[in-house]
C-alpha cells in the first residue's frame, strides 16, 4: 500500500489551507495538493480588508500564515496536480503528476480559475493586451488606456487598483449596474481616473504587436463605439470563475455548472469525500466563506476517520516532507537576506544535493550586478556545494547581469537566471539548484522518457515577475527538462531589467516563454504541456 494518510487535501486555497490547520492541529495526518501556488486565487488580491478581525492585509500575506499554522501543526504540502481519483471503498487513491497517494477521508477544495468574456480577439491577443490578473500584468499598461470587462467584486476592486498604472480606465458591464456590494462599487464609481459604462459589452480587440483597436456595443441603444489608438492598451477581463472540476466529472456530483454538490456538513456525494470553498455550489465566494467551509468540513472529517478507523483499524503513517517531494523554500528574502529559520531550511535542501555546483555571476556596470553578487555569494556562504566565479563585466545588456548554473568543472549545464531570483523566484531558483545537482525533485519514467527523447537543440526563455505568482510553475517545469536532457537550456529573465527583450517579443503579460527564439507562448504550463509544445513544433 502506499503511504497511507487520514485526509488528503486537493487545493491550496484558504478553504485547502483551513482544513489542513484543523486537521493537523487535532493530530490527524493531513497532505495538501496544489498544482499552483498555493494561497488561491485570493493571494493575488493586493488589499484583503473585509476579513474579520484584521483590517488590511493582503491576499498573499494572509494565505501564507495560514499555511505556516498548518504546518506548524504538522500539515504537509505537496505541489503536484491531481489527475484522477479512485473513491471505491474505504481507501481513497489520488493519482497526481507525482505519484499516487491514499487516504481514508479527502476533500475537494479546487477552487475555480477565471471565465473567457468571449469578444473576438480575446484568444488572439491573450497575453499580448488581454489579461486576466491586475497583480501580475497592471504594471505592463503603466501610462496607457485600460478597459475592465465585468460588474462583479473582482471588476470593481481591481478597476481601482489598476489606476495605480493605467492613465484611465475604463469599466464596461453587461447589466445595469455592479453586482457587488455598494461600498465597493462607489469606489470605481467615484474614482476620477475610472469611466463606467453599463449596458456595455465588448465585441473585438484587434492590432498588431498589441491592441490598437476595441470596439464596444450598448446592448440598451445599439449605439457602437470604437476606441483606436497609436499607442497600445489593455483589456482586463473579471467575468467571474469556472470550477476546477475536470477531472472529478463522473467521479462526485456536480451541478450543470460543474460545481461541487455538498450537504450542509460539507459532505459530497460519495462517503468520506468532502468539498469546500468556490469549487461548491453556494451563495456567496469570498475567503471568509472558504475558510469557513475548511474548519466544517475538517471537523466533519476527524468524526469521519475516526469512525472509519475504529471500524477498519487502518491507521495513517505518518512522516516528514522531504524537499524532494515537495517542500517549498519560503520566497521571502529579508534582514541580510536570510533569516535563521530560512537558512535552515536551505542547508537542509543542499545537504541532499548529490553534486557540487559553481554559480558563474555575469555581471555588467549597473548596480543591480553588485546587488546579485551579494545575493549568490550568501547563498555560496551555506553549503560546499555551492562555489561561485565572477566572469568579466558584459557589455551586451541583454544578458547581463546573470548567474549561470555549472558543473563542477566550470561547464554549463543549461539553466541561466537573468536579474536577482528573489521574490516568487526564489524557490523556482533553488529547486533549479537541487535538480541540476541530482536528485532533483521526481519524474515518473514515461515523462522522463519523454523529456530524454528531444534530439533538437532547444533554447527555452521565460520571462516573469518577481510578483508574479503563477510564474514559477512555469519556471520549474522549464528548469526540470532542462536538468535532464543536455540539448535543453532554460534561460529565465526578470522582465523589468530587460526592456529591449521585452519589446522585442512584444510581452504585456507575465509568464512568458520563447521557444528557440520565435515561438511565444503566455501563460503558466507544466512540464507536459511544454514537452507538446517542443515536440510538435519539432514534427513541424
Amino acid at each position: 500500500m502506499e503511504k497511507l494518510y487520514d485526509v488528503i487535501v486537493v487545493g491550496g486555497g484558504p478553504a485547502g489551507l483551513t482544513a489542513a490547520l484543523y486537521l493537523a492541529r487535532a493530530r490527524y495526518t493531513v497532505l495538501v495538493l496544489e498544482k499552483d501556488q498555493f494561497g488561491g486565487q485570493i493571494a493575488i488580491t493586493e488589499e484583503v480588508v473585509n476579513y474579520p478581525g484584521i483590517a488590511k492585509i493582503s491576499g498573499r500575506e494572509l494565505t501564507d500564515t495560514i499555511r505556516q499554522q498548518g504546518e506548524g501543526f504538522g500539515a504537509e504540502f505537496l505541489q503536484a496536480e491531481a489527475t484522477a481519483f479512485d473513491l471505491k471503498g474505504d481507501v481513497k487513491t489520488v493519482t497526481t503528476t507525482v505519484g499516487k497517494f491514499q487516504c481514508l477521508g479527502l476533500l475537494l477544495a479546487t477552487g475555480a480559475h477565471p471565465r473567457s468574456a468571449g469578444f473576438r480577439g480575446e484568444e488572439e491577443f491573450k497575453g499580448r493586451g488581454v489579461a486576466y490578473c491586475a497583480t501580475c500584468d497592471g504594471e505592463f499598461f503603466t501610462g496607457k488606456e485600460v478597459f475592465v470587462i465585468g460588474g462583479g467584486y473582482a471588476a470593481a476592486e481591481e478597476s481601482v487598483f489598476l489606476t495605480r498604472f493605467a492613465r484611465h480606465v475604463t469599466v464596461l458591464i453587461r447589466k445595469e449596474d455592479f453586482s457587488c456590494a455598494a461600498s465597493v462599487a462607489e469606489q470605481a464609481k467615484k474614482h476620477p481616473k475610472i469611466t463606467v459604462l453599463t449596458h456595455t459589452v465588448m465585441e473585438e480587440v484587434a492590432g498588431e504587436n498589441g491592441l490598437t483597436y476595441a470596439r464596444y456595443r450598448n446592448t440598451a441603444t445599439g449605439e457602437v463605439q470604437e476606441y483606436k489608438s497609436y499607442d497600445t492598451f489593455g483589456v482586463f477581463v473579471f467575468t467571474g470563475y469556472q470550477p476546477a472540476t475536470e477531472a472529478l466529472r463522473g467521479v462526485v456530483g456536480l451541478n450543470e455548472q460543474g460545481y461541487l454538490l455538498t450537504n450542509e456538513a460539507q459532505q459530497t456525494t460519495v462517503s468520506g469525500v468532502f468539498g469546500a470553498g468556490d469549487v461548491c455550489v453556494k451563495p456567496l465566494r469570498q475567503v471568509v466563506t472558504a475558510t469557513a467551509d475548511g474548519a466544517l468540513a475538517a471537523t466533519e472529517l476527524e468524526k469521519y476517520v475516526a469512525e472509519l478507523q475504529r471500524k477498519t483499524g487502518l491507521r495513517s503513517s505518518p512522516a516528514p516532507v522531504d524537499p524532494e517531494k515537495g517542500t517549498q523554500v519560503p520566497s521571502a528574502v529579508s534582514g541580510d537576506l536570510f533569516d535563521e529559520k530560512m537558512r535552515g531550511q536551505l542547508k537542509e535542501l543542499f545537504s541532499k544535493m548529490e553534486g557540487k555546483l559553481l554559480l558563474r555571476l555575469y555581471p555588467d556596470n549597473r548596480p543591480i550586478s553588485k546587488e546579485l553578487e551579494t545575493f549568490i555569494r550568501s547563498l555560496v556562504s551555506m553549503t560546499d556545494k555551492l562555489s561561485v566565479e565572477v566572469a568579466d563585466p558584459q557589455e551586451d545588456s541583454s544578458v547581463a547581469p546573470c548567474v549561470r548554473v555549472c558543473r563542477e568543472d566550470g561547464s554549463e549545464i543549461g539553466l541561466a537566471f537573468h536579474g536577482i531570483p528573489s521574490g516568487h523566484e526564489f524557490t523556482s531558483f533553488v529547486l533549479g539548484l537541487y535538480n541540476a545537482a541530482g536528485p532533483g525533485q521526481p519524474l515518473d519514467e514515461e515523462t522522463k522518457t519523454r523529456i530524454q527523447r528531444i534530439q533538437q537543440e532547444t533554447d527555452l526563455q521565460i520571462f516573469v515577475t518577481l510578483s508574479c505568482n503563477m510564474c514559477p510553475d512555469l519556471v520549474l517545469a522549464a528548469q526540470r527538462i532542462a536538468a535532464v536532457n543536455p540539448k535543453v537550456t532554460a534561460e529565465v529573465y526578470d522582465i523589468h531589467h530587460f526592456e529591449a527583450m521585452k519589446e522585442r517579443y512584444q510581452i504585456m503579460s507575465v509568464p512568458c516563454m520563447v521557444v528557440n527564439r520565435k515561438h511565444v507562448s503566455f501563460g503558466k504550463k507544466s512540464i507536459h504541456q511544454i514537452l507538446d509544445m517542443m515536440e510538435s513544433q519539432a514534427d513541424g
